[in-house]
């Protein structure tokens, strides 16, 4: 039974990769907005298939809003997955609607992302734009996807239906190395609506990050409520985080980042936490 449900399984995502390739096959010459995460990844290498990596051109946007570590492991997926690769810097600090951090926010950020890939698809001879938006991101307050959609981006795996799960199931299927990698946001995600975004703002909370990431943590956030670290981790890493010496060692390093309170959410790590207050 359990092989006869493996089997069954492998046979709806091949068959998924199947539709998600016909969607891409007629795009001629594609740009992707590449992340690194495992939605574009997937995008990437599906149209590598199906156009022909020669075809495809992954365009990474840099920015004080992405961690440093992020665009080193996007360089380095690119040139594993033999695609044409580029790095655009984009300056959302200088757009004061970003800046100012209301509900839309994203809108603005990612009206700005798509200005400067239109114009590099035209100097490029591009035929068409994508994402890596997938079914499940509809369910979630997204107000970037509409500027993608004002900028004629496609979307080929909400196209097709796959959810995130499945979106994963694809990246091992195409045997992508970050297949499992867990889900990332930019960094003005960590700030409550209405506080405004800073360099120096960023800076201090992809320090906090990283210094996380150093004790072993995977799946995480450190949200900015301005003095105070709201630290969000999964419910598996919860107490290891408040016992000691474990729990000194956070406090220090992050009041070190000019932190007065450093707290840790009880309820744990949920992406897009900080849409709560929306509803």
């Amino acid at each position: 039974m359990a092989g006869t449900l493996q089997e069954n399984e492998h046979t709806e995502i091949q068959s998924l990769l199947d539709r998600l390739k016909s969607v891409l096959g007629p795009c001629g010459r594609l740009m992707v907005a590449f992340s690194g995460g495992v939605d574009s990844s997937v995008v990437v290498a599906a149209a590598a298939q199906a156009l022909g990596k020669d075809n495809v051109l992954a365009v990474t946007a840099d920015s004080e809003t992405l961690p440093e570590n992020e665009l080193a492991q996007a360089c380095e997926l690119a040139t594993s997955l033999g695609v044409r690769h580029t790095v655009v810097e984009t300056r959302e600090l200088d757009n004061e609607l970003f800046c100012a951090n209301s509900s839309d926010r994203c809108y603005h950020c990612k009206s700005e992302l798509w200005q400067r890939l239109v114009t590099l698809a035209a100097a490029e001879g591009v035929d068409a734009i994508a994402d890596g938006v997938n079914a499940d991101d509809s369910t979630d307050f997204r107000p970037g996807i509409k500027a993608g959609d004002e900028a004629g981006v496609m979307h080929p795996l909400a196209e097709v239906g796959a959810t995130k799960n499945q979106v994963r199931s694809l990246a091992r299927e195409l045997g992508l190395s970050n297949w499992d990698k867990p889900a990332q946001a930019c960094l003005s995600s960590r700030f409550p609506y209405g506080s405004v975004i800073t360099a120096g703002k960023l800076r201090r909370v992809e320090q906090a990050e990283e210094f996380l990431r150093g004790l072993g943590l995977k799946q995480f956030r450190v949200r900015d409520h301005g003095d105070t670290a709201r630290i969000e981790v999964t419910a598996a890493d919860l107490g290891g985080l408040a016992a000691e010496p474990r729990r000194q060692e956070i406090v220090e390093a992050l009041k070190a980042l000019g932190y007065t309170y450093v707290t840790l959410d009880l309820e744990g790590f949920r992406s897009g936490s900080m849409n709560e207050a929306l509803r």
